[in-house]
């Protein structure tokens, strides 16, 4: 278990992702102590120790590595972009503010750092999604607080407008929460002179929430303790039901986004859902397609739209698109211009077939290129395999991309190498790397060599138990007639 790290280990996280030169620069604006340079090398010498004694055995504080850094800053940019479009900005106008901002850019990936820091310490790297959940709050508390002059804060930072004191580098993990929060908070755990907590919250606590995960979910959201039972919260579950979402689910899903209990049925989610299956998407999977991404209810039609025209653009049918908004309607939060776009655009770089990725894997879509894509890409390169061979691997299995280089596609090679197949194999069969190494791989090569046969790697791991033994059977008898024949 990770236990609180003292001062010095954190300011070498700090040190450590931004570097001394970034440090410097950072002090020149009020940010960190005016250390001298031996100072700073000590104390990152003795902080580094002082980690190697607070953590588990297992765990072991890791400098970020530049390219994740910079890949981090273009997520971080992205988010910003999409942020000030939805607050009416042009491309064009939002492009000028965020390249006058690379100060902001580093306190936003300082933020994420220090929210997500037991991640960094285990050397695991964030999905897109987790960093757009981790920084779009901040930047609405941002808008909340400064309104119209958010852009003026944003390229100013760290000396926001009309303010006597910059906005910290990092916010300390124990900040009080502001008085929204507080407020909404007393509310929830708040009884009558019976000892009886308000009827939402029990109603809520029956669907199966425990009392502390309506408390973090006001948390989050503070507008969700003034939500009335009868007006708001019980049509929306009763609704929820209704499509077939079971009932256990219902309190993952609330928990995910609790801006549903706010939207009107008839006026809102009920339209919105009729829009959806004119697109395509299955009325029948409205239960999965909500518990997969409840957010999806609360885009603009616009959003739709413009997602749609994509999909289109890249040579999906009618049929199609219905099936990739069913399967994966996450996709409707990503950027087109910023992310859909871009990726198409390096799998084609590929030779892939983007319109069949897109089907059989649209969360590929929702990976970072500089921090997910091209690494995977180089991993094959170095491996002796050409571009062509590459595209020919992603279209056949849009998932291979998905998974991480040091878990999974290491593993999985270093075996194959003593496997004594040709590496073309895995361009037949790049399936290979979705089967579980230790439970499906090694067993099944193990007893295709003790029989003494050769079976193509398809054979051997993707058909069934019994399939299996009946093919490794008919080998064998047929090894054995030609043995006699000789």
């Amino acid at each position: 278990m990770i236990k609180s790290l003292s001062f010095n280990s954190h300011l070498l996280v700090m040190l450590g992702n931004f570097g001394f030169q970034n440090s410097r620069r950072a002090t020149s604006h009020g940010f960190l102590f005016c250390l001298k340079d031996q100072t700073i090398t000590k104390m990152k010498k003795d902080a580094r120790l002082r980690v190697d004694s607070e953590l588990d055995g297992s765990l072991s504080l890791r400098v970020v590595p530049p390219t994740l850094i910079a890949a981090e800053k273009e997520e971080a940019k992205a988010v910003l972009t999409l942020f000030f479009k939805k607050q009416g900005l042009s491309n064009a106008v939002a492009a000028r503010i965020i390249n006058k901002s690379e100060l902001f850019i580093d306190h936003l990936v300082s933020r994420l750092h220090s929210v997500h820091k037991s991640r960094y310490l285990v050397g695991r790297e964030l999905t897109t999604l987790e960093i757009r959940d981790a920084l779009i709050p901040y930047l609405e508390s941002l808008l909340e607080e400064h309104g119209s002059m958010l852009a003026d804060v944003v390229e100013n930072f760290p000396h926001p407008p009309i303010k006597d004191k910059p906005i910290t580098l990092v916010s300390p993990p124990d900040s009080a929460p502001d008085s929204k929060q507080v407020k909404a908070v007393s509310r929830v755990t708040e009884t009558s002179p019976a000892g009886m907590l308000r009827p939402q919250v029990v109603y809520l606590m029956e669907l199966g929430m425990d009392l502390e995960k309506i408390k973090l979910i006001t948390r989050r959201f503070p507008a969700f303790a003034y939500y009335s039972l009868e007006g708001k919260i019980k049509p929306v579950v009763e609704f929820l039901l209704e499509l077939g979402v079971p009932k256990s689910d219902i309190p993952i899903i609330l928990g995910k986004r609790p801006q549903l209990c706010g939207i009107s049925l008839s006026e809102n989610l009920i339209p919105t859902m009729t829009f959806l299956e004119d697109l395509g998407v299955d009325k029948k999977q409205w239960a999965k397609v909500i518990y997969r991404f409840p957010a999806l209810l609360t885009y603009s039609r616009q959003k739709f739209k413009t997602t749609v025209d994509f999909l289109y653009e890249m040579g999906l049918s009618s049929e199609n698109v219905g099936k990739v908004l069913t399967r994966c309607p996450t996709i409707i939060s990503y950027s087109v211009e910023d992310k859909l776009r871009p990726t198409a655009k390096y799998f084609r770089s590929l030779g892939a077939d983007v319109s069949l990725l897109l089907l059989r894997c649209p969360q590929t879509f929702g990976l970072s290129i500089e921090a997910n894509l091209k690494p995977v890409t180089q991993f094959f390169i170095e491996r002796g395999y050409t571009l062509e061979e590459i595209g020919t691997m992603i279209s056949r299995y849009g998932a291979l991309y998905t998974f991480s280089l040091a878990d999974n596609l290491i593993p999985k090679w270093d075996f194959f190498l003593t496997m004594d197949y040709s590496k073309s194999e895995l361009v037949k069969f790049p399936q290979y790397f979705g089967y579980s190494l230790e439970e499906r791989i090694k067993p099944r090569i193990a007893l295709v060599k003790k029989a003494g046969v050769r079976l193509l790697l398809n054979q051997i791991l993707s058909l069934s138990s019994r399939n299996f033994e009946n093919a490794l059977e008919k080998k064998m008898k047929q090894q054995q007639q030609l043995t006699d024949q000789v």
